[in-house]
């Protein structure tokens, strides 16, 4: 088994794990060590615990209660498989709202509504998508949570007069440098709340998430400076915060509909026909 650790910041940490198991390999007992989800991207296998067993393929969950055992096995799967998964804090996982019932779930058949946020934290994992991978881990968790207990999940609920002037505040702290690399539990570590609740209030109150309103807030400071100067667009990039330049293109073409060369240039030309 080959693990890297993808992320390890706050209430949760990142894990890509890919095994090269078959049928021939015999299994073992073993123990989860946190609250986790973990999406099969690729393989299969046969996940037992708490006297149930779940086959699980690509686009499966699963879902580690912690402290207890499950064996996994590849009696029927030829090519072993991969997971990415996201383990929360005892913290992070009783705030969601996910009870000791919905972590034990054990596995998850293929959902659509888990497996695309999913995906898009495996395109942020290998650097062809912007994106906190703690915010979506946290999603998961709630969207798992609400999938479960058939309730609604809890990102939209009503927030206090005192936690918007928190989300404004943490807006205006988020403008006055983008460049920073601001993870989601030091953001809400300055405003006094769990990352989980900071996840929610901001996105209620802004109807964004910390994150998009980081990478929005970049692409207004590389906007003004592209218009403003005849910096180069790496130096662009740097200053508003990319570290890499292969997405700081993406996502601003994205956003423009334009490359920034070519955002650059058509502001010049209008300049030039007054």
């Amino acid at each position: 088994m080959a693990t890297v650790n993808v992320l390890e910041r706050g209430a949760v940490t990142v894990v890509d794990y890919r095994c090269d198991a078959g049928p021939g390999d015999v299994p073992f007992p073993e123990a989860h060590d946190s609250y986790s989800l973990s999406y099969v991207r690729r393989g299969g296998f046969a996940y037992t615990s708490r006297g149930r067993t779940f086959e699980l393929v690509a686009g499966s969950f699963v879902v580690g209660h912690a402290g207890d055992e499950y064996m996994c096995s590849h009696d029927h799967h030829l090519c072993g498989d991969e997971c990415l998964s996201f383990h929360l804090t005892p913290e992070a996982a009783a705030e969601v709202g996910a009870g000791a019932d919905v972590w034990r779930t054990g596995g998850l058949s293929p959902r659509p509504e888990l497996a695309v946020w999913a995906e898009r934290a495996q395109a942020v994992a290998d650097g062809r998508a912007e994106g906190s991978l703690e915010e979506i881990g946290l999603l998961i968790a709630s969207r798992l949570t609400a999938l479960v207990s058939g309730k609604p999940a809890p990102l939209g609920a009503r927030v206090s007069h005192a936690d918007r002037r928190r989300a404004v505040r943490a807006a205006i702290e988020i403008d006055a440098d983008p460049s920073r690399q601001l993870a989601l539990a030091q953001m809400a570590a300055g405003a006094g709340l769990s990352a989980f609740h900071f996840l929610r209030v901001f996105s209620a109150v802004l109807g964004v998430t910390p994150h998009q309103y980081l990478v929005r807030s970049r692409l207004r400071r590389a906007a003004k400076l592209l218009a403003d100067g005849d910096r180069s667009v790496t130096d662009i990039a740097q200053e508003s915060g990319f570290a890499d330049l292969s997405n700081f293109v993406r996502t601003f073409h994205r956003a423009a509909g334009v490359s920034p060369r070519a955002f650059r240039r058509n502001i010049l030309q209008d300049r030039a026909a007054r």
